[in-house]
């Protein structure tokens, strides 16, 4: 059975000890080759592809690069496709449609491969962050940046396995995500109608980082069940309200790029540690390395920076709760409605019985027929 997101209760860890360290190595290689080459503002870029390195957590290490690999499409389609818009300077209403059918889209593909953690959240967050992002000169630099790190996070994945096989198998446990109650069209008008619908608030508002309340927004939907889904919304809330007292802390001041670069790398470690063990304590350390990201890239003042990513994930995780209990209610309505009018139906024909059919008499509606052959 998936396990739902309690408010305070920490799960028990996997047998899977390495998977934050070979994460940590993913995104440390890129981000120190990076501030050798002054260009700390290019690190959300390696971060995206190091985001491989997070799924499969707990499986074989077969099934963990599977769901790697599927990983790794996801997200590098989804940052190149923000790189290319953004490049393009395309309106924002563009960039909501686009991530809107991406967010079906990606949905159907998280289903299809059947991705662990469940759900097209880190294709969503990085098709918005990338688009709202200036895009270094020639664009295809930012996406060779992305893909080259997910190469490499592949690569970290497909080593540690091969030493631990060598040295006494691979101890690792589980496998592909539990199957969610609900068809796969379903699903993926679900995450189009809460990337829409939060994206469009955002943006009827006026805030500045719009694609946060998109990506928040399609948060509770990786649950299986509706107590579920307001668990994940308001782990959503509560977690990154701490990451953001973190995140003042860590950017007091104006700490030099390659400070920043190297707390990157060490947020990454209790992140990944976490994220399947309790959501909301992840985030107290995702929330920080994704806003100093954000600052490398597109610095702006930081009570700004706290203060939109503190409405707009309300925002988008409010919405998203929203829709998930309006679908609910739709749901158990429609059920109700269908039992209602099967209690109505009059009473249908009956099945003739074995002797019956072997005597040649028909039952129909409490009379008899005979038949002849």
């Amino acid at each position: 059975m998936p396990r739902k997101p309690v408010i305070g209760i920490l799960q028990p860890r996997d047998p899977d000890r390495t998977a934050e360290f070979r994460v940590a190595a993913s995104i440390a290689v890129p981000v120190l080759v990076l501030l050798l080459r002054d260009q700390p503002h290019l690190i959300v870029y390696a971060a995206f592809g190091a985001f491989t390195g997070m799924y499969g957590r707990g499986a074989a290490w077969p099934e963990r690069l599977r769901s790697q690999l599927a990983g790794a499409g996801l997200i590098a389609v989804g940052a190149g496709t923000g790189v290319l818009l953004a490049a393009a300077g395309a309106p924002f209403p563009v960039v909501l449609l686009v991530e809107t059918a991406y967010a079906a889209a990606g949905s159907c593909w998280a289903d299809r491969t059947s991705l662990n953690p469940r759900g097209p959240f880190f294709g969503i967050f990085a098709l918005g962050a990338c688009a709202s992002i200036t895009p270094p000169n020639p664009p295809a630099y930012a996406i060779l940046i992305t893909t080259g790190t997910a190469a490499l996070a592949l690569a970290v994945t497909a080593v540690d396995a091969w030493v631990r096989c060598a040295r006494n198998g691979d101890q690792a446990v589980g496998g592909r995500a539990p199957a969610v109650p609900r068809s796969a069209g379903a699903r993926a008008m679900e995450y189009a109608l809460v990337v829409l619908s939060a994206g469009t608030a955002g943006y009827v508002l006026g805030w500045g980082h719009s694609y946060w309340a998109m990506a928040s927004a399609a948060v509770p939907l990786a649950a299986a069940d509706l107590p579920g889904r307001i668990g994940r919304g308001l782990h959503r809330i509560i977690g990154t309200l701490a990451g953001l007292i973190v995140t003042a802390a860590v950017l007091v001041g104006t700490p030099p790029p390659g400070f920043l670069a190297i707390v990157v790398i060490v947020l990454i470690i209790p992140t990944e540690a976490l994220m399947s063990r309790h959501y909301a304590a992840a985030l107290v350390f995702f929330t920080p390395m994704i806003l100093i990201m954000t600052q490398l890239a597109a610095p702006v003042p930081r009570s700004q920076l706290i203060v939109d990513r503190a409405a707009e994930t309300a925002l988008g995780a409010v919405i998203g709760m929203l829709v998930v209990c309006a679908i609910s209610g739709t749901e158990a309505l429609l059920r109700r409605a269908t039992a209602r009018t099967r209690e109505r139906r009059p009473p249908a024909a009956r099945v003739p019985s074995s002797e019956g059919a072997r005597s040649g008499v028909r039952t129909v509606a409490g009379g008899t027929l005979s038949s002849r052959r």
